[in-house]
């Protein structure tokens, strides 16, 4: 489904995106376009895109095409969601430890309209971390 999704296929591309859009929230999957991974946050991000276009707008990033900002946002795992509001980060704390991004594919969309709804809500008024509004800690699954 990636190819439904606009991609930003250079560096530069990624920064225009992020500095250009005043009104919305910009969310960002790095990863690679052939992941399984990928794959199934990209359809979830696809289907949800016409339901947050007022909020958010979804841009997909293949971190071997556009290597620049590996080390900088730490982009180790198969695939990361980032949330940028006014040329900012937003973090969001999920309840794992880092706050910086998703680095799973979501398996409810529903969820996924959540979150961005409340990266929206919290970034408009001007925090920098939002809580997501379900736990993804372990702690409740053992």
């Amino acid at each position: 489904m990636s190819y439904m999704l606009t991609h930003l296929r250079t560096g530069w591309h990624v920064d225009r995106a992020i500095l250009e859009e005043e009104d919305r929230v910009v969310v960002i999957r790095f990863g690679h376009d052939w992941d399984p991974e990928c794959m199934k946050m990209d359809e979830h991000l696809y289907s949800i895109a016409p339901k947050v276009k007022n909020m958010a707008v979804v841009y997909v990033v293949n971190i071997s095409e556009v290597p620049d900002f590996n080390k900088m946002y730490e982009l180790y795992d198969p695939v990361t969601v980032m949330f940028f509001y006014r040329n900012k980060h937003i973090m969001i704390d999920l309840g794992t430890g880092n706050n910086n991004k998703i680095n799973w594919a979501l398996n409810n969309k529903q969820e996924l309209v959540d979150i961005i709804e409340t990266v929206f809500r919290g970034a408009r008024k001007g925090h920098g971390l939002v809580i997501s509004p379900k736990d993804y800690s372990t702690k409740y699954k053992y």
